[in-house]
């Protein structure tokens, strides 16, 4: 048996009928760039979420620059994160000028430590930003609780976890502001590049609208420097076409998590969901010494995986001048050798789900078997 990693054909297939129709509306229409159908999605987008405003742009990085610029946040100034997620995150911070400050992550749910905030905070540090990562959303509650204490705006990262709840509030709508990817393979997927920035804030909303235009008000007058970061028009139907049919399939990866721990839980390490919040399920991650043997094992077996994240962000290249070393965050070091992502998706059978789970555990026996 082969079994596909994100089930993206069978997806298309199953709403090509509303897809095609909302893609030949758009060509129909020619108007590619800030069509109708991106003021809609961003009405039926910040509906969805419960927040008072959403702005679409062209991905999840671009969602973060956009934040970030839109709460003057540049040179000089820290911005703490988690040192565990895609590079996306501390990039942009990077990007604005400002300088990435890492706190280590919870060793059960793998997103931030809010534990360790308040240490991390300085007289420099200008704003907080939690990652809510594999689909469950990070201890908003402690990450504001902190946020408030100082005076700092709360960026929640939310590419992997839009549709997801902490304490019946939807991720997205958990912070000052909200950002979120639309990336083909996300739970909520369009069909190239997308993003969302999320807020209640009505003087933030405009100018995050703004500077996705360059920073424009009327045509050609330019109130801030600002970026190119519009979402086109294909992608926003394309999400219109999916997102009602969004709830249903957040239900479907829900219930493919609880067969996979019923199936693994005394084998690996399996996810922890926190009872005050849900996932959404981006990845289903288990975690195991011996990694690597197993994903060679996984892979023979027709069985596709990933590792998010082999390598923690304080230690790449890139973030050399920071001056963090090994050690400086041993929980995200650990996991990063441990980690595995296992197919996830609305579409996995109950057989597919029971085939991935033998072949886990026969890898595991046989990784015993060979010492």
């Amino acid at each position: 048996m082969k079994v596909d990693y994100a089930n993206l054909q069978q997806q298309y297939q199953k709403y090509k009928k509303e897809i095609d129709a909302a893609l030949q509306a758009v060509l129909g229409e020619s108007k590619y760039i800030m069509g109708p159908q991106v003021k809609t999605l961003e009405e039926r987008l910040a509906a969805f979420s419960g927040a008072s405003y959403c702005i679409s742009c062209s991905s999840g990085t671009d969602a973060l620059e956009l934040a970030l610029l839109a709460l003057d946040i540049g040179a000089g100034d820290e911005v703490i994160t988690s040192p565990f997620t895609f590079i996306a995150t501390a990039e942009m911070i990077a990007h604005v000028g400002a300088r990435p400050v890492f706190v280590d992550i919870d060793p059960d749910t793998y997103n931030m430590d809010t534990s360790r905030i308040r240490d991390a905070v300085t007289t420099q540090t200008r704003a907080i930003i939690p990652v809510s990562l594999y689909g469950q959303p990070a201890d908003m509650d402690g990450v504001n609780a902190v946020a408030e204490d100082y005076g700092l705006p709360v960026i929640e990262d939310a590419a992997q976890s839009f549709g997801a709840l902490f304490r019946d509030n939807m991720s997205c709508n958990l912070s000052t502001i909200g950002c979120t990817s639309f990336f083909p393979a996300k739970p909520l997927g369009c069909y190239g590049d997308g993003g969302a920035v999320f807020t209640s804030d009505q003087k933030l909303a405009g100018k995050i609208a703004s500077l996705r235009l360059h920073g424009q008000g009327e045509r050609y007058q330019h109130n801030y420097l600002g970026v190119g970061a519009r979402m086109d028009t294909l992608q926003a139907a394309v999400l219109l076409a999916k997102l009602p049919h969004y709830p249903d399939e957040i239900h479907r990866r829900q219930a493919a998590a609880q067969r996979y721990t019923k199936l693994l839980h005394d084998k690996v390490k399996t996810p922890a969901v926190k009872g005050d919040r849900t996932s959404v399920w981006a990845q289903y991650s288990i975690r195991l010494k011996g990694r690597d043997a197993l994903r060679e094992h996984l892979i023979h077996a027709g069985i596709p995986t990933a590792v998010h994240y082999p390598r923690p962000l304080h230690l790449q290249a890139c973030f050399q001048y920071l001056g963090y070393g090994p050690g400086d965050f041993p929980v995200a070091e650990q996991v990063s050798k441990e980690i595995l992502s296992l197919p996830m998706n609305a579409f996995l059978t109950e057989a597919e789900i029971d085939f991935v789970a033998r072949e886990v555990k026969k890898g595991i026996r046989n990784k015993r078997a060979n010492k």
